[in-house]
């Protein structure tokens, strides 16, 4: 018997023209958050045509320029052999050419952005592109013809293979089939295929003779792609809070769901936003945290690192259970689905470490293995996840969808640079002293000498350090007024 679905909703809030947040729930805990802020417009998906710059032999990769303020960075193994130029021989064993021998500075090449740039690092590039579509995902380069994999039903995906195999695309491209295409009729599947066909074809028309770099394909803005990938049979309404927005959705709404004419509802009551009407903000709000509550009492503590997110549990209330191993391994069942929830939230791509509470018996780090591994399964993002260590570790590597709603709206802390700690008022107290001291040294010092600072620690070194400002002023003969410093705006 197979288990009930849970009901799921949507939420689309839109500021026109600056930004717009997506919101899966599902039976009001929220599962999934976007944000867009139109002056960061994402640039994942979009097709260009760019030129290689240079090859690094030693990476056998080539950054392309493609028109962004950081090159594209395209490794041999995403270099279509169309683009080869000459001949060459395999050395043995190895799959690729040298991309030296093959490519050469100056030559165009047509890329999709694969990967976002993030920090200093430019966007990871492919010759390879796809073009997604509501039912198919469309490879051009690549005319493989499959099934997604998050589909399990074996029926729909016969099903869907018998459909895939009716359609015939061109040679040299490609056919997957989307979790949006279960229960699809057949005349809508291939409606998405006949568009995608022509979408294609407008893309490589607009090539032309264009001169790199240039913006060749635009993928949709967020609340269209939230409507094309995330609706599904599920979700059971899908709620907007701005009318121009709200008739869009309506309309693609129509043709995807033509037997669901309330799917789509307006949200105009302004005297709350629609975050709070449907009591949402409080779990918004939590992504932003370091931590992250447990339904039985227990928090998880998220650590970002260059190279990795560490994840640690801590039992809460629920520690005080008379048999610990029980009280480990239902913390640590609890903690695996949270933690699976947490990742698909912030959108935590790389390396995972875990550290799950110590658990003695094998038995029950088979359990939770099992249900982190069921757990990841409702993700969007391909993972991989390993058993837990005789250390009580557990490593996970998730592909990251995009920039996070954390990494678009944050920034590091201008008094602790990012790290999360600063100096405290002693240490800094006493640096303000040693400068004072240098100052009462030099020759001419003024007098009275006048040192500013920021108020918190004018008020520590004031109440704190008196003493050892009176010394310094009796054996300088100079008196030292501390004052705050201000900053005055124009």
């Amino acid at each position: 018997m197979t288990a009930k679905k849970k009901r799921q909703k949507m939420f689309i809030s839109v500021l026109p023209g600056e930004q717009v947040e997506v919101i899966l729930a599902e039976e009001g805990c929220v599962n999934e958050y976007y944000v867009e802020m139109l002056h960061q417009e994402k640039t994942k998906g979009n097709i260009y045509k760019g030129y290689i710059h240079n090859i690094d032999n030693g990476l056998q990769a080539a950054f392309i320029n493609y028109g962004a303020e950081r090159n594209g960075f395209l490794q041999i193994d995403e270099v279509h052999p169309e683009y080869y130029q000459g001949s060459y021989k395999l050395k043995k064993g190895a799959r690729y050419p040298l991309m030296q021998h093959v490519l050469k500075p100056g030559q165009e090449v047509l890329v999709q952005v694969v990967k976002e740039p993030t920090g200093k690092k430019g966007a990871f590039l492919t010759t390879y592109l796809s073009l997604p579509g509501r039912c198919f995902v469309y490879t051009v380069g690549r005319d493989q013809m499959g099934v997604s994999r998050k589909i399990e039903d074996e029926k729909e995906r016969a099903r869907l293979k018998g459909v895939l195999e009716s359609l015939k695309p061109e040679e040299g491209v490609g056919l997957i089939a989307r979790t949006a295409a279960v229960g699809q009729s057949k005349a809508a599947m291939e409606r998405d295929f006949k568009y995608l066909n022509r979408l294609w074809k407008d893309v490589r028309d607009s090539v032309g003779e264009e001169k790199p770099p240039k913006l060749i394909y635009k993928e949709m803005q967020l609340a269209a792609r939230a409507v094309r990938d995330y609706l599904t049979t599920n979700v059971t309404e899908v709620w907007v809070d701005d009318p121009d927005t709200y008739e869009q959705v309506k309309k693609f709404v129509s043709l995807a769901f033509p037997r669901k004419p309330g799917l789509v509802k307006l949200h105009n009551q302004h005297d709350k936003s629609l975050v709070e009407r449907f009591n949402l903000h409080k779990q918004v709000e939590e992504i932003y945290s370091r931590e992250a509550s447990m339904p039985s009492g227990g928090r998880l503590v998220f650590d970002q690192t260059e190279a990795l997110t560490a994840v640690d549990i801590n039992s809460g209330k629920i520690g005080g259970e008379r048999n610990f191993q029980k009280m480990a391994l239902k913390t640590n069942k609890e903690a695996a689905v949270e933690i699976a929830r947490q990742l698909r939230l912030r959108d935590i791509g790389g390396q995972v470490v875990i550290d799950f509470i110590e658990m003695k018996d094998p038995k029950h780090c088979r359990e939770v293995e099992k249900a982190m591994r069921q757990a990841m399964k409702n993700d969007r993002a391909r993972t991989d996840v390993s058993r837990i260590s005789s250390f009580g570790l557990m490593e996970l590597v998730r592909q990251r969808l995009g920039s996070s709603a954390i990494a678009v709206s944050t920034e590091p802390c201008p008094c602790c640079g990012g790290t999360g700690m600063r100096r405290n008022m002693e240490w800094q107290s006493l640096q303000a002293l040693k400068d004072i001291y240098r100052q009462l040294r030099r020759g001419n010092c003024p007098d009275p000498l006048v040192y500013e600072a920021e108020e918190e620690l004018a008020l520590y070194l004031l109440n704190n350090k008196r003493g050892m400002l009176g010394d310094l002023e009796r054996r300088f003969g100079i008196r030292i007024h501390v004052d705050f410093a201000y900053e005055y705006e124009d």
